[in-house]
């Protein structure tokens, strides 16, 4: 298989992919209050592919970024938002999300 055809279907899908949670749109008992917390099977493979790696390489560079720039970061006292922003949400919504779940981490039910 050429390299044209994999890069052609790997844009289709994507493409394809993107505009599925448009055509999802309503709500299923006409409740406005009702929600489920189980995310669609469309939105699980999506973010299987393609949320996740970009989300911990996303994680892994931020980390690189969090070294580099430790120092000025100590210097004004700031480590600890740095270290929050640049790796701590990132692995959040890498790791701790639910597949498909558009909200970060473990929430109480209430």
């Amino acid at each position: 298989m050429s390299l044209f055809r994999v890069i052609a279907a790997a844009l289709a899908l994507v493409m394809g992919l993107g505009s599925l949670p448009a055509m999802a749109g309503g709500n299923p008992s006409g409740n406005p209050e009702y929600n489920t917390d189980t995310p669609e099977a469309y939105a699980m493979v999506a973010d299987a592919v393609i949320a996740r790696p970009f989300l911990i390489a996303g994680t892994v560079i931020g980390t690189g970024l969090f070294v580099v720039t430790l120092p000025f970061t100590a210097l004004s006292g700031t480590v600890d938002k740095a270290g929050k922003a640049l790796v701590v949400e990132p692995g959040k919504a890498a790791f701790v999300r639910c597949l498909g779940c558009t909200k970060s981490g473990y929430q109480a039910e209430q």
